[in-house]
């Protein structure tokens, strides 16, 4: 099981003399004219995170919207309700000067944005986190798939990818789907299981009181956020579960029932100090 000993392999002790990009520049793509709180759920957890800059690319409503979220996110504003294939260019330019990239969280399934999705996906050479909207998309197009991508499913988003139920056997399951797919695969549950199709680990840290939506998304964000620091897949990942239930059993300490998401946020920087 992944224990609090993680943390010392994806956090390395700062120079005095450490500056703005240092420790990575993160781009979210997410959003739609109906959801803006999944891709700025992400963006803050990311930061809580130790990644320095987070840029949120979302179609205009949204990013509108998540811009008065917090100035600490930068929103890129995309013409349109929906992601397309008419801002793979603007996406493409954008990610030049960035170290990971998270998408799906909150782009809605569109069939033109399903389409963008796989288009970017293979265009993109950056390490990216395939979270939410965006495993719909990969499910029907698996060659986009790359070594140093995160796919971050549930048990449905699961089985969309490999036609498997995963209950059962967890370990076996996620291995083998990770080696045919040639990725890392965080599968979210009550345990987290993680593999790159070799090694393959568990996480037990959560609560019961995290099935509030928004928690998937803050998962995604942290583990977007320690790859952009430059992190591996397979130990970000570990690393990401294990902060995100971390949190989450902070928070429900004090929320139970009530614990939301943003709650999860705020208890991220008391899991380094534990």
């Amino acid at each position: 099981m992944i224990s609090e000993a993680i943390l010392g392999k994806v956090y390395k002790e700062r120079k005095d003399w450490s500056f703005k990009y240092d420790f990575g520049s993160l781009l979210i793509i997410g959003g739609s004219k109906l959801y803006h709180g999944a891709p700025a759920l992400a963006g803050l957890a990311a930061l809580r995170s130790g990644v320095d800059l987070v840029t949120i690319a979302a179609p205009e409503r949204a990013a509108d919207l998540i811009a008065g979220v917090s100035p600490d996110l930068i929103t890129y504003p995309l013409n349109g309700d929906y992601l397309s294939q008419k801002h793979i260019r603007q996406l493409i330019k954008l990610s030049e000067k960035k170290t990971a990239v998270l998408i799906g969280n909150g782009l809605g399934k569109e069939k033109e944005t399903i389409s963008a999705v796989i288009k970017f996906l293979r265009k993109n050479k950056l390490p990216v986190v395939i979270d939410a909207d965006a495993l719909t998309a990969v499910s029907k197009n698996e060659k986009v798939i790359k070594k140093n991508n995160i796919l971050t499913p549930h048990f449905h988003e699961f089985y969309l990818l490999s036609g498997k139920e995963a209950a059962a056997d967890l370990k076996r399951v996620v291995k083998l789907e990770a080696k045919r797919l040639h990725a890392t695969i965080l599968l979210k549950a009550h345990i987290d299981t993680i593999s790159n199709g070799v090694k393959v680990e568990q996480n037990k840290t959560g609560s019961i009181f995290m099935t509030k939506g928004g928690t998937g998304d803050t998962i995604a964000g942290i583990c977007a956020s320690l790859l952009a620091q430059g992190n591996s897949s397979f130990t970000a990942a570990c690393a990401a579960a294990y902060i995100n239930g971390k949190a989450g059993e902070l928070a429900a300490k004090e929320k139970q029932q009530g614990l939301l998401a943003t709650d999860i946020i705020g208890k991220i920087p008391e899991v380094f100090s534990c």
